[in-house]
């Protein structure tokens, strides 16, 4: 029996009427798996053309200051799902689960937790995701078919989503045999294409969390993708370790995201042909900064743009991730915001153009009023992060002030950083000796921030 608690249907007659008077729109939510802010021609990528992508921006809205969940995959996607940021949310970081059916899997959302899905779905929508999931196993109650998606198919498991020819996917719990050599992304473009141009997708609103395993490594790309880029770059083979070996990695990263781009494009264009456009609100991100794994060299690409550090990181290039919206007739096209966004505020943001019975569980603020141009938009005092490896790191950014404690996994080695974004927006000077007030003022909002969990302790008070 499950635990979850939604509002009812007939809570629904409190709410505003200026999203239950009109049809409901659908939406695509295209999330791609490392890349990082810089990677797109929109957000000042040179090497690497993106038509697709740059022209989405000039359809709709490009934000400069939207952040991830978290700077790794999984409480990335547990706080876009739930709604809550790191300090509050059930999933909090990688963490591998061994399953009965002999693969690992990650560590699985609660039963108990509300997801986008479960929200959309108790308003008459259609549900699907497609791509990379990371949230639980099969026979788990964090399963996608479990926590609110009617349709799943793509990658349970992170593990499994390192290789972009595996040697199996899932089509809800059931897992589905490949030959290894079968390029993943498109089994997940058709799926996606079919799911899209299905007769029902005309007769009530749909959610498509569409969470393509590209560009994380391994590095991998059609030949018809790396083709173009073949002796464009000075290169450096990688030979190999866990990932597997790329004699031309820079290439064949160039070819991964000229993938994402076309996928894009395809994506749109399909949205068109079945009369879905006018009606959809479409949403690209990523789902943290870039990683360098595999011998990917995100710094040849400058992939986190102006911004310090990586994937795993809580400095800015670890957490400000691209974030285009369009939806016709709504979002002015080719506009640009500089609204301070994160993706907890994504469930609002649905709630409210859908709706849907509120989620009082939620961190986020709906960013409706942006995105439509209407109404007063409500402002975060501060936005919070925590990440649990390498020792542990806690941020807090609040207006132009970030601070971020690291090594908190040990009281000794514990330290603040501070900074000044609007001065120092690359966040290479610490001045914590120079504002200790401003130190204090954070620090009590990363306490405040925090609430222990027993499945992902940080604290060394929460590991005794």
């Amino acid at each position: 029996m499950s635990t979850k608690r939604l509002l009812s249907t007939a809570a629904l007659g409190a709410l505003s009427l200026t999203a239950t008077a009109q049809m409901r729109p659908n939406v695509v939510f295209f999330m791609v798996d490392d890349l990082g802010i810089g990677d797109i021609g929109a957000y000042g990528q040179r090497y690497i053309p993106t038509p697709g992508l740059d022209s989405l921006a000039r359809a709709g809205m490009t934000f400069t200051q939207a952040y991830a969940g978290c700077s790794v995959s999984a409480p990335s996607r547990g706080s876009l799902l739930t709604g809550r940021h790191t300090g509050h949310a059930f999933i909090r970081g990688n963490k591998d689960t061994p399953n009965p059916d002999g693969h690992t899997y990650d560590h699985p959302l609660a039963d108990g937790e509300v997801t986008l899905a479960e929200m959309l779905k108790e308003v008459g929508y259609d549900t699907a995701c497609i791509g990379k999931w990371g949230l639980g196993g099969p026979g788990t109650e964090g399963a996608p078919t479990r926590q609110g998606f009617d349709y799943f198919f793509g990658y349970l498991g992170q593990l499994n989503a390192h290789r972009h020819r595996p040697e199996f996917l899932h089509e809800g719990e059931t897992l589905v045999p490949l030959d290894g050599k079968t390029y993943a992304q498109d089994l997940l473009m058709d799926h996606a294409i079919d799911f899209l141009r299905a007769r029902e997708r005309k007769e009530r609103p749909f959610f498509l969390y569409f969470t393509p395993a590209l560009p994380h490594a391994d590095l991998d790309a059609e030949e018809e993708d790396r083709k173009p880029f073949e002796g464009e770059f000075c290169e450096r083979p990688f030979e190999g370790n866990w990932y597997r070996a790329e004699a031309q990695p820079k290439a064949t990263y160039a070819g991964m995201i000229r993938r994402i781009d076309n996928d894009v494009r395809q994506m749109m264009e399909v949205l068109q042909e079945e009369g879905l456009a006018e009606n959809t609100l479409f949403i690209f991100t990523s789902d943290n900064g870039p990683h360098e794994e595999g011998g990917h060299d995100p710094y040849f690409f400058d992939g986190n743009g102006p911004y310090r550090g990586l994937k795993r990181a809580l400095y800015e290039g670890g957490v400000r991730t691209p974030f285009i919206a369009v939806w016709p007739e709504v979002i002015k096209p080719g506009s640009t915001s500089y609204h301070m966004l994160a993706f907890w505020d994504v469930m609002p943001t649905l709630q409210e153009l859908s709706g849907a019975a509120p989620q009082t569980q939620s961190d986020g603020i709906s960013f409706l009023p942006t995105l439509t141009g209407r109404g007063e938009q409500p402002e975060h005092p501060y936005l919070y992060w925590e990440f649990h490896e390498e020792g542990g790191r806690q941020a807090v950014r609040m207006g132009e002030w970030k601070l971020i404690r690291q090594q908190v996994k040990d009281a000794t080695k514990t330290h603040d950083e501070l900074f000044n974004l609007s001065a120092d927006p690359g966040e290479l000077r610490d001045v914590s000796a120079d504002y200790p007030e401003v130190v204090r003022q954070l620090g009590e909002l990363i306490d405040r921030s925090h609430r222990p969990s027993r499945d992902f302790p940080l604290l060394p008070s929460e590991r005794q």
